[in-house]
């Protein structure tokens, strides 16, 4: 099998660049990499069924052993417990007045608009 060098690279990139044409390239390498995002996330989860499917076994094989998994119930509570009181400090301070004003999502903390994101007149900031 032959090597592919630096020469043979551009040979193919100036091929694909006549093919394809310079405008839809970029529209090419976009779909190929939401192509890549979607099957790396396919397979994430894929991954996880199968872990959740070992946890499954291995829990209902300490439930037939008798033993009890009351830590994990416990640290479930605790952390339910934890976003509670977060919540409710959250709460406090915007009654308090103490919460910012919330930041438009069409704009940079900067106030600039993000370039090739529509802008809805009626939800900018009046500087």
């Amino acid at each position: 099998m032959p090597n592919i060098g630096t020469p043979e690279l551009l040979i193919i990139l100036l091929v694909v660049v006549l093919i394809f044409g310079s405008a839809k390239l970029p529209q090419l390498a976009r779909s190929l990499g939401k192509s890549a995002r979607i099957l790396k996330a396919e397979t994430k989860g894929l991954r996880e069924d199968d872990d959740e499917q070992s946890d499954d076994k291995q829990a209902s094989q300490s439930k037939a052993a008798g033993t009890a998994d009351a830590t994990g119930q416990d640290a479930a509570r605790d952390r339910a417990a934890q976003l509670r009181a977060e919540a409710a400090r959250l709460e406090r301070e915007a009654a308090a007045g103490q919460d910012p004003a919330p930041r438009s999502q069409s704009a940079l903390p900067s106030g600039e608009p993000i370039q090739g994101v529509p802008v809805d007149p009626s939800r900018t900031r009046q500087s």
